[in-house]
């Protein structure tokens, strides 16, 4: 991540942006570079202690993520008639009012499946 003497070279207002920006806390007193340049060099490391230890996020259990595709295949997929719907919407197009509002519907619960679809992917690496 950052190295000692990276660190060392950038100013204490530098060491502050650096540490607001990745919300990490110096530690120790604040008015020294030391402070925030510690706490820059040893977040990752705690970070992946911590979740080694089962600390913070963690991962689904299997179960929650076969509940996942199982919402998938409930969810089915659209008719040409459905996904030609979808691609026009993705255009900007819209129909009249009251129908409009099953067109967002249709158009949200495929964004929904896709989004769905690469969470299962993603958790499944």
């Amino acid at each position: 991540m950052f190295t000692r003497s990276e660190l060392e070279a950038l100013t204490l207002q530098e060491l502050k942006a650096l540490c607001l920006r990745y919300s990490v806390k110096p530690t120790g007193n604040a008015g020294y570079k030391v402070s925030y340049i510690t706490s820059l060099m040893a977040f990752p490391e705690i970070a992946v202690s911590q979740f080694r230890q089962d600390k913070g996020i963690k991962s689904p259990s299997f179960a929650s993520i076969q509940s996942i595709g199982e919402a998938l295949d409930e969810m089915r997929e659209p008719t040409d008639e459905q996904m030609a719907l979808i691609r026009i919407s993705l255009e900007g197009r819209r129909m009249e009012y009251p129908q409009r509002y099953e067109q967002e519907r249709v158009y949200t619960l495929y964004k929904v499946k896709l989004l769905l679809s690469e969470v299962v992917n993603l958790l499944s690496q």
